[in-house]
């Protein structure tokens, strides 16, 4: 008899064990061995089946090994959650469940990461907590410009622009900039496309639509297209604009062709201006050629 009674404490002893050593309060998640039930899993862990089935959004109470067992009800994790930046997949982790882990929509924790499917690997870094607040970003081991800019809905042009960046190339401990003009970027990106749509429409004095424009109707309506209110002609655009000291991307440019500003376009970059022209119509010109680069007046900007 006493040979039993340490036959089944042991095996009970075993059985706890088996549970305790693959989940604690501060894991949270329990990993399913071959042979666990739902059921064994909740007596070990104090909790009824029920509980298990709606905190993992189980429609049966099959399991297979592998599977991450949440073991506490969503939104009830401990504060170091809230405070994760980024987390590291491990072997057997799926996208919904690192979602519901961190209280976030699968959709969501995509958007964050560029990614355009489910599939994960072990190793990946997800970044896990909104950083709509953040200025900078530390470039981290495994980071590419495109996962960074994904990550915090910037496009790549944006990106680069905001930190001077000629290539796609990063190093890790690189800071970047990425919130303190990126409302300003997207509007300068929807203005170049907007302006670029026109290429081609011929030149009219007095032309404000894309059946005909001249230089200032150009701008005007390009700038009004995406919610950006201009005046009408050069001189007024020169007045109601701010000076900088050097183009960038978006910013108007004015050349003196008779007296004062008295023709402009917009700054694409590298010493380019889209702009229509008398004897062109809207095209794409470069300020170093003689003829603008002697007329060139300055830079102003309608941000």
């Amino acid at each position: 008899m006493r040979k039993q009674l340490l036959t089944i404490a042991a095996s009970t002893g075993l059985f706890i064990t088996a549970f305790s050593g693959n989940a604690s309060a501060h894991e949270n998640n329990y990993q399913v061995r071959s042979g666990d039930t739902l059921w064994k899993i909740a007596q070990a862990n104090h909790l009824s089946i029920n509980q298990l089935i709606e905190w993992n959004s189980l429609s049966t109470s099959v399991i297979y090994p592998g599977q991450s067992i949440s073991l506490i009800e969503p939104h009830t994790h401990e504060q170091t959650d809230a405070d994760v930046m980024s987390y590291t997949v491990k072997t057997g982790d799926r996208l919904w469940e690192i979602a519901r882990k961190f209280n976030l929509q699968i959709q969501e924790l995509k958007d964050r990461n560029g990614l355009t499917s489910d599939t994960i690997y072990p190793g990946q870094k997800l970044m896990i907590k909104h950083t709509e607040s953040l200025s900078t970003y530390t470039v981290q081991s495994g980071d590419t410009l495109w996962l960074i800019a994904s990550r915090h809905n910037l496009s790549i042009t944006q990106l680069k622009s905001m930190n001077n960046l000629s290539s796609d190339t990063i190093v890790v401990g690189q800071v970047l900039k990425l919130s303190s003009t990126s409302a300003a970027a997207s509007k300068v990106d929807a203005l170049i496309i907007e302006a670029k749509k026109y290429m081609g429409v011929p030149y009219k004095w007095g032309g404000s639509t894309p059946v005909a424009f001249d230089c200032s109707g150009y701008l005007n309506y390009v700038f009004n297209n995406v919610g950006i209110s201009i005046p009408r002609t050069v001189a007024t655009i020169w007045d109601a604009t701010k000076t900088v000291s050097a183009p960038q991307v978006g910013d108007i440019v004015f050349f003196n062709t008779s007296s004062g500003p008295s023709h402009a376009g917009i700054y694409l970059g590298n010493n380019q201006f889209i702009h229509s022209g008398s004897s062109t119509g809207v095209t794409i010109s470069d300020m170093n050629v003689s003829y603008w680069k002697s007329r060139y007046l300055g830079a102003r900007t309608a941000f």
